[in-house]
């Protein structure tokens, strides 16, 4: 009889270290501008799949990129994307995973939200320290009727290496010949004003508090910290509301297939329902990484793309459409 229960607590005690041995964590990160939707997926899929536990930290861009480059990740986060020349001398692959806007928000008083209606040049100039007050004509301009305080601009930005930073320099860089010779498009920049708040909720945390205050964010942070959102004016010359439509319509002519590296930027499009500052979050990751890391990360994106779409939807991202998840997932998730 002891010998049987020893040999049914031995098999027990194999069958939970075979348990044990079998769990795998994989670790990813990165870019904030997806966070909200990645701390989603990453708690429900490490909720209810067998054996995989996935992490995701919220670092930004250029902490994610330097993490994965440095091998300390398994998995990286960036909306500032690699080059095919970039990855390869890295060793890294690279494929896209959403879709989103990055918005701007202001903090003044008595403004609705979606009732302010900024010019490209206009807010290019806010951001070149041009037009300090907003009062200014170049604003008023394109707000008739609306009662602008003569108060000061505090504009705000990040202050970290930022992939949101990256799409919305890179707009101001299409708009703007002055924003281009003189700052350029960059994860970080040399502002030429601007008070630095730590990743999307620090540059939403300053506005909110600083009356007369103007920042960028990816469109979540905005909703959840209820803050007021402007107005852009679009390539086509039409002032767009930054909602997950606008976001879709700048995203419909992207064509994956033809993007070397999966390489593509979403700034001013044409249309005119077109968000004109909208991006693109990316995966990165190595390709010398073990063949159970990749499988386990093979596991959780399919999941995600199959699975995690409809949270996307409601956090106000748009998913990569189902056309190129199968090419991602015959090119890169093979």
């Amino acid at each position: 009889m002891m010998k049987k229960t020893m040999c049914t607590a031995l098999a027990g005690l194999t069958t939970l270290l075979g348990s044990a041995f079998a769990q795998q964590t994989i670790n990813g990160a990165g870019a904030s501008f997806p966070a909200p939707v990645y701390q989603n997926w990453t708690y429900t899929f490490s909720q209810s799949s067998k054996g995989i536990t996935v992490n995701y930290q919220s670092v930004g861009s250029g902490a994610g990129l330097n993490q994965i480059k440095a091998k300390t990740v398994d998995f990286a986060g960036t909306d500032n994307p690699l080059t095919i020349e970039e990855q390869e001398s890295e060793g890294l692959v690279q494929f896209p995973m959403l879709t989103g806007g990055v918005v701007i928000i202001v903090n003044l008083p008595g403004v609705a939200d979606g009732e302010l209606k900024l010019s490209r040049k206009a807010l290019a100039d806010i951001y070149l320290g041009k037009i300090t007050a907003w009062n200014d004509p170049a604003i008023s301009a394109t707000n008739p009727g609306m009662k602008l305080p003569s108060m000061k601009i505090t504009v705000v930005r990040r202050a970290d290496a930022s992939g949101t930073s990256f799409i919305f320099t890179n707009y101001l860089s299409k708009i703007s010949t002055e924003w281009a010779e003189k700052v350029g498009a960059a994860a970080s920049v040399q502002w030429p004003v601007g008070l630095g708040g730590q990743k999307n909720p620090g540059v939403c945390n300053n506005v909110a508090k600083i009356r007369g205050s103007i920042g960028y964010t990816e469109y979540t942070y905005a909703v959840e910290a209820k803050i007021t959102t402007s107005q852009l004016e679009n390539r086509a010359g039409v002032f767009v509301k930054p909602t997950v439509e606008s976001f879709m319509a700048s995203a419909a002519n992207a064509d994956w297939k033809n993007a070397p590296g999966y390489y593509m930027i979403l700034t001013d499009q044409d249309g005119a329902d077109s968000w004109p500052i909208t991006g693109v979050t990316y995966i990165l990751l190595r390709k010398d990484s073990p063949a159970e890391t990749r499988e386990a990360i093979k596991a959780y994106v399919n999941w995600c793309f199959a699975t995690g779409a409809t949270a996307a939807k409601r956090l106000n991202y748009v998913p990569i459409p189902e056309n190129v998840v199968k090419l991602i997932q015959s090119t890169v998730l093979n």
